[in-house]
Order: structure tokens, then C-alpha cells, then sequence
């Protein structure tokens, strides 16, 4: 039994969840998060914690963004899109049991304050930022590092808030360009 409760969009994604593992789970019925649910989410902070678990897509990412700032301290579990892809719809419904499990045994934790290791340039000279092929590196690292795909500025705010280290990007950057050799 996952001791957290678990913040995903709809039902469908609660079906998805339990038939990976045994958790407990809060639907934000999509992404206009009402007040009356973010309460509950803040309720399961204090009493067992809060696990994020949106779609990888625009929508699972501003669903995201509103539970993490409303209520701080929560882990994140990041599904890869082509593991929530089915027949072009995304979403953690589409999931094998297996991907869910590997998400959530996957965890990361935003840290308030303080920063991480990476810098701006750090992204500029792995071609993650202003590069011709950005968007799909940024895809590749944020698998390899566990933290889902954004844009530039939002994929330099996770590496920050998810104190991600030199040794751990630099070996994600090494495992990436060595695949694409």
C-alpha cells in the first residue's frame, strides 16, 4: 500500500492506478481545479502526504502546477509520453501497470528553497535551449532524469526545484547522446 494519496485528473486514471498498485486517490475532474478539492489535497498533505500523478500533456501539466503551489511539498511521479499514449490519446488510463509502477517508484520532491546544480548555460551547452533539435532532447532528458518533458524555462525550473546535481545531469546527458550515436 502506498502510504500517499495520489492527485490524478479522473476516474479512468483511478482505475489505471489501482490496478498498478494499492493507493488511495484524489480526482481533480479535470483541470479546472475547484476549491473544494484542493482542500482535500491539502488535508491528505498533512495526514499521509500527496503524490502528483497528471498526464504528461499541457493540461496534466497546468493541473500540476496548480496542486504544487497551492500545496507545497508534494512528490511527483512523471509518466514518459509514449508510455500513456493510446491510439494518439495521452493520458495515465492508457498506462501498463508496469509504467505506473516505474512513475511511482520514481518519486521527486520540489525543494522550496535553495537551487539546484544546473545552470542556464548548463542547458544551452547540452542543446537543451536554443538548439535546433531542443524540444526532443529536452523529451530524452526528462526521461532520463525522471522529471517528464517541458519547455525551456519550465525544464530549467524542475532541474532547480528537483535539486537535480552535475554528476545526475551529466550522466543523463551522456546516456542520452550515447543512444543517439
Amino acid at each position: 500500500m502506498i502510504r500517499e494519496i495520489i492527485v490524478v485528473e479522473g476516474k479512468s486514471d483511478t482505475v489505471a492506478v489501482k490496478r498498478a498498485v494499492e493507493a488511495d486517490t484524489i480526482e481533480t475532474n479535470g483541470s479546472a481545479v475547484g476549491e473544494e478539492v484542493l482542500r482535500r489535497i491539502e488535508l491528505a498533505m498533512e495526514r499521509r502526504g500527496v503524490i502528483i500523478f497528471t498526464d504528461p500533456d499541457h493540461a496534466g501539466e497546468r493541473i500540476r502546477k496548480i496542486v504544487a503551489r497551492r500545496v507545497p511539498g508534494c512528490k511527483h511521479a512523471f509518466l514518459p509520453q509514449e508510455k500513456a499514449m493510446y491510439k494518439g490519446d495521452i493520458g495515465i488510463e492508457n498506462a501498463s501497470p508496469e509504467a505506473i509502477r516505474q512513475a511511482l517508484s520514481e518519486l521527486r520532491t520540489e525543494e522550496t528553497s535553495g537551487t539546484g546544480d544546473i545552470t542556464w548555460e548548463d542547458l544551452m551547452e547540452a542543446g537543451l535551449i536554443i538548439h535546433p533539435d531542443a524540444a526532443n532532447r529536452r523529451l530524452e532528458m526528462g526521461k532520463l532524469l525522471g522529471i517528464g518533458y517541458a519547455n525551456g524555462k519550465q525544464f530549467f525550473k524542475r532541474c532547480t526545484s528537483f535539486r537535480i546535481s552535475r554528476e545526475e545531469f551529466a550522466e543523463a546527458l551522456r546516456t542520452m547522446e550515447q543512444g543517439q550515436e
